[in-house]
């Protein structure tokens, strides 16, 4: 499990250089990590995942401006996902399965968060990991993944073409709609539904009174990364219980 959570925060550490370069057509390759001010290269201490944030007391070593807290926040997120999933799932190729969604869903999240876009690298490679990894996890297989991926794209691009022609103006980016297809790449077409109703009714209560306020849009691909996880997690138990519990089925 330890091994695990270091492994986890080394690829928070990653998904941290991913977010901030992805949005802007960067690339992770192309450079050691830089201060967002002075432009200084980022001494060793502010690149060990969490312990090194801490050493360099959250700044740069140069014109000591603070970094951002996600920084850390990022790594623990990711660390806490990998070792999660290796104490439910154990060292398997579903573990593996586990941790590369629950990590794109996150990096997804953060990115959108932050800048209002999820890069393609996130959704369309997502999407294509999904697809290749079907036929090695247990639960679906390359068709249910296919299907699902289709059905997610294509349920979120008939809702954003509808939110147009009622609002008259775009109510939610590509992003949103190539993100439902990596979705449904890994959890299938059966789950679509319930991550669509998930992020939709999260956005709705958490974000909406804020962008009724402030004129802010959702980011609603924050919302459908929650909504994927909770699917993830615990679909079944959710969609049992609503067909017993509400509907009476079973």
């Amino acid at each position: 499990m330890a091994v695990a959570a270091v492994l986890g925060a080394c690829a928070g550490s990653l998904l941290n250089l991913c977010v901030e370069r992805w949005p802007t057509a960067g690339s992770v390759l192309s450079g050691w990590p830089r201060c967002v001010r002075c432009s200084a290269r980022i001494d060793w201490r502010g690149v060990v995942p969490v312990v090194g944030h801490l050493a360099a007391g959250g700044r740069c070593g140069r014109c000591r401006t603070r970094r951002s807290l996600r920084y850390p926040l990022v790594e623990l997120a990711s660390a806490l996902i990998w070792a999660l999933s290796l104490v439910r799932l154990g060292a398997t190729v579903d573990a593996a399965n586990a941790v590369l969604f629950l990590t794109i869903l996150l990096g997804v999240a953060v990115s959108d968060a932050r800048t209002y876009i999820i890069p393609d690298q996130f959704t369309l490679g997502g999407a294509a990991l999904g697809v290749l990894l079907a036929p090695l996890a247990g639960g679906i297989g390359v068709g249910e993944a296919v299907v699902g991926a289709a059905l997610g794209f294509g349920l979120l691009w008939i809702v954003a073409l509808g939110a147009k022609a009622a609002l008259g103006r775009e109510a939610l980016g590509g992003g949103d709609v190539k993100m439902m297809a990596m979705v449904g790449a890994f959890l299938g077409p059966a789950m679509v539904p319930l991550v669509l109703f998930i992020g939709a009714l999260l956005g709705s209560a958490i974000f909406g009174p804020v962008s009724l306020k402030t004129g802010r849009p959702v980011p609603f691909g924050v919302f459908l990364a929650l909504g994927a996880a909770i699917a993830y997690a615990w679909g079944d138990s959710l969609a049992a219980w609503y067909l017993q519990g509400v509907l009476g089925f079973g």
